[in-house]
């Protein structure tokens, strides 16, 4: 294949005029064998154009990305000759090609690897392995590349498939351990920095999910941890560094120490602390002992002397080495031996590493200035500042005062007290706001410690936010007045005994809603929201303001989109859904019209480029929490028909844009949004039956996977619009159609096809005596699995019966007819039996109850003989159900009142297992090990998720009882099972003697009472519904 007419091709797709027409010859040259080796030359030929040996790679990485995959049935397959060429060539293209194609290279290579190694390129290695021994810079560099991606492609891998890792390891991390000593002395300049980051970054994978054998030895771990903390030790000074602050952090060098500390911590923390060991950790026992006495110490002392030479200002850390030495820190708290050795230093690293990080900066402040949306993300956005040094210098400060409070606690509150008098001390044109800053945010930090029970500190609280906190309110320094409000939120469970306090708080954070600073009105708002629960201090404030307090709510999510702001617009429009009735529709509309906002927002084109996935991220969230706000205010205005019918036509745009534009991420919003319309208002209206038609669209697009976020709307369709529905073929279509794809696709589950059940028994028990129609595709699409033994759930299995059972109540004489063509009847009944004690809930037992009443009220001669032969058995059935019938009511009754009293986890618990938990999180561990709680709770998580991973795929793997869905309405509500059957059996001994004979000719003694008893029960409760019936008529009547 001619290699110059391939290249003018990629030249020609930089010129406008004929780029298109250069692609499509591109496109189909792909197929040609040796077409993509010869590509491979191109971007690799140092002779070529820049431009065209980009464009080559880009058009090779994606093509092996869609094609190199033998699993995936790719429309133009890459030949094996043209795989075995590119593997040969790939190494050595990444040498002569330039960073921007290499980069291109580095990605197609880990394609290769993932599907390729070990089987299909056995000699990787050893080609690998050749260029990291050569003398040539530009081999030793290929080679690293080469070997990350190599190790990545096992760095998630389960132990039992990272054999090859352990071959990786053994081969070539002696030698580029090797490399790495030797490029030591040159680790300035930014081609040794390079290698040496490479290097360390290849490490921190092979140890990232395991910690080989191989590695444990001193063998391995002297050499390689000798290299880490050489680099940790070399100091960088501020000579050498840009002014900016912000290129200081892109600063090559310091980007190379960032993997050296990364290491070490992963070292110590994950496999070298013995008080962070977990059960299933166990075999790294001998090396965290080993580690910790050995090891740690030396790592611990180099990193205090990196920070002592931080603190006098002698040399510089990055933001990501100051965030991972507090890392280490925490961890070093924990350990018994690296506690004696961190504890003496521990107010000295409080005063001087830690505040420092948490005071208010001088990149704060600018970032503040010039971009305070930016600012507010970064401080607000638990995800924006993970890791970041101000996080985990705050984390350090927690596990100080908590593990080790004896030695800490009050030494920490005495050093903040000194920072907050000495600010009440110094003449107001003098005063450091920002040292105040840093003290009351570590004052917020340790909260949760200050006022727990027993504190000794706690009754302080209330005079320290009048002396401390309420002043800054009006501070000159903005970043104060946010601060004030973040304590405040931070503090929202301190009880103030002068509701005047309590008062006088609310009306300085209502101020700060009006304040100029974007900041400031945000961390207003977020601590409004936890002072709800201070309805005597603050209700007679809330009222009045709730407007005022609305609309800024609205326009910040306008400014900013942010989720934490969306929850607590939510939270006030759910507590005073009564006062805010009156603006409800004006409220809607600004929602709408935000929603709208943000929306337009994130379908431009420029929201697709990868660079802006946190921007689509962030409005995505924003967007998500204006939903829910107005499915919480739609829920609130159940008892005001007309307003509610203004709110549809207000947020039909809404619907409509989100199910046309396909915004799955908002599928769930929307379509609780649809089901609280329907179900608030309880009826569909005109506007709710369009949005149906959008609904359906929707499904046949991609909203098959949305199935159970589907469902309640549907239901309500039915339900709510049962006359329309029963008279409108089109909508009987669609909903017919939807149920007969999701219980045949392969593309769904069993949970889905639990939900087309439930839309079949809903359609069922809605539209009785009025689709006939239904029964016949209903029975055939249950009995494809409940005769084909393809029902691996419980679940699923019943909701499968109930189908059929659902028919049988819809009409008996019909479904039985049905049953007997297709010699359905006896196995059904018998597997319906066998099943009985799987239905639990309170609606299976009564669509047993009020079926088999159905049947054993049919004449005789319509039975099916095959039925005749077992007829007492159905009388025996339902008197079991029956029997199980008292204590499911119990159950939902009980639910139904936690529910109803917004039950609390808390009610768990009594009051001595809380005050037990308090006295063991305020456990002091004096100077021994301290137990790492949250690895604990992952080890839970881990040894549940193993009890699961081993579960055999039976027939049925999980037989956990169906749960009571305590919202879950149906027309079985307002059917009395025992006023049913009492009527049913009465009419049977009058009118059906022979039938009567029958079903009753087997009972003995004790099922004979159980009759009576049901008997007298139905009698004494239609008495009682006759009187209440009678009295609402009088009441009426009066």
């Amino acid at each position: 294949m001619d290699q110059n007419t391939i290249y003018q091709l990629f030249v020609a797709t930089f010129d406008p005029q004929v780029h298109k027409q250069a692609e499509l010859e591109l496109r189909g040259l792909e197929n040609h064998q040796g077409f993509l080796p010869t590509v491979l030359q191109i971007l690799a030929s140092e002779e070529s154009e820049l431009n065209a040996r980009q464009a080559a790679a880009i058009y090779f990485k994606n093509r092996l990305g869609n094609a190199w995959d033998r699993s995936k049935d790719a429309a133009s397959p890459i030949s094996e000759e043209d795989r075995n060429m590119i593997k040969q060539s790939i190494l050595q293209a990444m040498v002569t090609a330039p960073n921007a194609v290499k980069v291109q290279l580095t990605s197609c290579l880990y394609v290769i690897l993932s599907n390729d190694f070990p089987d299909q390129w056995p000699n990787v290695l050893t080609e690998v392995e050749q260029l990291l021994r050569s003398n040539d810079v530009r081999f030793v560099y290929v080679g690293l590349l080469a070997l990350r991606e190599a190790v990545k492609i096992y760095r998630w891998r389960s132990a039992d498939r990272r054999g090859p890792l352990l071959q990786i390891i053994s081969m070539t991390f002696p030698l580029i351990q090797s490399i790495g000593a030797n490029l030591i002395n040159n680790a300035d300049s930014p081609e040794a920095g390079e290698m040496l980051k490479l290097i360390l970054k290849i490490y921190h994978t092979g140890i990232q999910g395991d910690l080989p054998a191989d590695l444990q030895n001193s063998a391995s771990l002297v050499p390689w941890g000798t290299l880490c903390l050489q680099l940790v030790e070399r100091p960088i000074p501020y000579s050498v560094l840009p002014a900016d602050p912000d290129e200081r952090e892109k600063y090559a060098f310091g980007k190379t120490k960032k993997w050296a500390y990364h290491c070490l911590n992963r070292l110590f923390v994950k496999y070298g602390n013995p008080a962070m060991m977990t059960t299933s950790q166990n075999k790294y026992l001998p090396f965290a002992n080993s580690f910790a006495a050995e090891f740690a110490p030396n790592i611990l002392q180099a990193y205090l002397h990196q920070v002592e030479g931080w603190i006098k200002g002698e040399l510089w850390i990055s933001h990501k080495c100051l965030a991972l030495t507090s890392a280490f820190f925490e961890a070093s708290v924990k350990q018994k031996t690296t506690w004696q050795i961190i504890k003496p230093h521990t107010d000295t690293l409080v005063a001087h590493f830690i505040f420092p990080q948490l005071c208010f900066s001088k990149e704060d402040e600018e970032l503040w200035a010039e971009d305070p949306v930016e600012f507010v993300h970064k401080k607000v956005d638990p995800l924006e500042d993970i890791d970041s040094p101000e996080t985990n210098a705050s984390n350090f400060l927690i596990t100080l005062a908590r593990n080790r409070k004896k030695h800490t606690f009050m030494n920490i509150l005495n050093f903040v007290n000194s920072v907050l008098n000495k600010y009440l001390e110094t003449p107001e044109d003098q005063k450091n706001g920002r040292e105040k800053d840093g003290a009351l945010n570590m004052i917020s930090c340790l909260s949760y410690l200050v006022l727990k029970k027993n504190s000794p500190v706690a009754s302080m609280m209330e005079p320290f936010f009048v002396t401390h906190v309420f002043p800054e309110f009006k501070s000159p320094f903005a970043f104060l007045r946010a601060r004030a409000c973040d304590i405040t939120k931070h503090f929202s469970d301190l009880n103030f005994e002068n509701e005047q306090n309590l008062a006088t708080l609310y009306q300085h954070v209502l101020d700060c809603l009006r304040d100029a600073e974007l900041p400031v009105k945000v961390h207003a708002s977020l601590a409004l929201q936890p002072m709800i629960r201070h309805e005597s201090g603050t209700a007679q404030c809330h009222g009045p303001s709730l407007p005022f307090i609305m609309q800024v709510f609205l326009s910040l999510t306008n400014e900013i989109d942010i989720d934490t702001l969306a929850n607590t617009m939510e939270e006030f429009v759910d507590v005073f859904a009564e006062q805010l009735t009156p603006f409800a529709v004006q409220l809607c509309t600004q929602l709408r019209d935000t929603f709208l906002r943000i929306m337009e927002d994130y379908t431009q084109p420029s929201l697709v480029e990868e660079d802006d996935f946190d921007s689509a991220s962030d409005k995505t969230m924003a967007a998500m929490g204006v939903l829910k706000t107005i499915g919480t205010l739609i829920l609130s205005l159940e008892s005001t028909p007309d307003v509610l019918q203004q709110l549809e036509n207000a947020l039909l745009p809404v619907i409509t844009f989100t199910l046309k534009n396909r915004i799955m991420d908002l599928y769930n919003e929307i379509f609780e949004i649809i089901d609280s319309c329907t179900f608030s208002a309880k009826r569909v209206t005109p506007t709710m039956w369009s949005v149906m038609e959008l609904i359906y669209e929707s499904f046949k697009d991609s909203g098959i996977d949305y199935m159970d976020e589907m469902l309640p709307p549907l239901d309500n369709y039915i339900h709510y619009g049962r006359d329309v529905f029963v008279t409108n073929e089109s909508v009987q279509r669609m909903m017919c159609d939807i149920i007969d794809t999701v219980m045949k696709s392969d593309r769904v589950g069993e949970a889905d096809r639990v939900c087309a059940c439930k839309l079949m028994e809903s359609i069922l028990l809605n539209c009785r005596g009025q689709v006939d129609g239904f029964v016949s595709p209903f029975l055939n699409l249950a009995f494809q699995y409940i005769f084909t033994n393809q029902m691996k759930t419980m679940e699923f299995k019943v909701y499968c019966l109930e189908v059929v059972i659902n028919c049988l109540y819809y009409n008996p004489v019909l479904t039985l007819r049905l049953l007997e063509e297709n010699q359905w009847t006896q196995g059904f009944f018998t597997l319906w039996f066998n099943t009985l004690n799987k239905f639990t809930r309170v609606h299976d037992k009564k669509l047993v109850i009020v079926t088999l009443c159905s049947l054993i009220g049919l004449p005789l001669d319509q039975v099916p003989a095959s039925l005749q032969a077992g007829w007492s058995q159905v009388l025996s059935g339902l008197l079991n159900v029956f029997g199980t019938l008292p204590k499911a009511m119990e159950n939902r009754e009980q639910l139904e009142k936690w529910y109803g009293n917004d039950f609390d986890d808390d009610e768990l618990f009594n009051d001595e297992e809380l005050e037990a938990s308090d006295v063991d999180d305020e456990a002091d561990h004096g100077d021994e090990d301290v137990p790492d709680e949250e690895n604990e709770y992952l080890e839970f998580l881990a040894q549940q998720a193993s009890l699961h991973a081993d579960d055999e795929e039976d027939e049925y793997d999980y037989e956990e009882e169906i749960e009571e869905e305590i919202l879950f309405e149906s027309p079985l509500d307002e059917i009395n099972p025992y006023i049913q059957f009492e009527q049913v059996f009465r009419g049977m001994q009058q009118n059906n003697p022979a039938s009567y004979t029958l079903l009753t000719k087997d009972l003995d003694v004790e099922q004979q009472k159980v009759i009576m008893t049901i008997l007298s029960t139905g009698e004494q409760q239609l008495l009682e519904r006759q009187q209440q019936q009678q009295q609402q008529q009088q009441q009426q009547q009066a």
